[in-house]
């Protein structure tokens, strides 16, 4: 027999979502549970997209609000995941479409970037200095990155998804997801100079 959970009045009928414990802890009314547990990962992307962290932050609570307000109409055809990783990439084309930024090239060269902040047990500061700078170049490289590119870019070694929880995410065909990490991958590697 079917389950049938009620949330706010909407009713979710496939079995296979009730299965999933972080579907029932929302179907439940703890959509809360769901927040904690995803808000770090949509975070940490919108932040490595937008390079600012308030536009992260709104990016966020935007995807956890539209994620609210659209939980009854989840038909459970993807991992709960992949769909709020889905929201936060349409939120992030969205920022960027509408306030006309040209977003990744205005901070290159600023403290806060990502993945700059390395220290590695062992070594000396000179090693620690040349993996900060190798870091800071691939950043650079990714921001000139077409947005395409940099979001299968991101997607795949930020968020070490797979390419088809990132074909899910994007919208894209698996092979299209493939097409523009290899040219993400091989434009990254030509801006800093490395040869294949």
């Amino acid at each position: 027999m079917e389950s049938q959970i009620t949330t706010g009045g909407a009713a979710l009928k496939d079995p296979d979502r009730t299965k999933d414990p972080d579907c029932l802890a929302a179907a439940g009314g703890d959509f809360e549970a769901i927040v904690q547990r995803y808000r770090p990962k949509v975070f940490r992307f919108a932040l490595a997209s937008l390079r600012d962290e308030d536009a992260a932050g709104s990016v966020t609570q935007d995807c956890f609000y539209k994620a609210f307000r659209a939980w009854p109409a989840f038909r459970g055809e993807c991992s709960l995941d992949t769909w709020l990783m889905r929201i936060a990439v349409n939120l992030i084309r969205d920022y960027a479409r509408n306030r006309r930024l040209q977003f990744w090239k205005r901070l290159s060269g600023s403290s806060g970037e990502m993945g700059t902040d390395i220290r590695l047990a062992g070594t000396t500061p000179e090693s620690q200095l040349l993996v900060r700078e190798q870091v800071s170049s691939v950043w650079r490289a990714a921001a000139n990155l077409p947005e395409r590119q940099r979001t299968v870019f991101l997607l795949r070694y930020v968020e070490d998804m797979e390419l088809l929880e990132i074909a899910s995410a994007t919208g894209m065909k698996e092979g299209t997801v493939k097409a523009h990490l290899f040219s993400a991958v091989r434009n990254v590697r030509r801006q800093m100079g490395v040869t294949i």
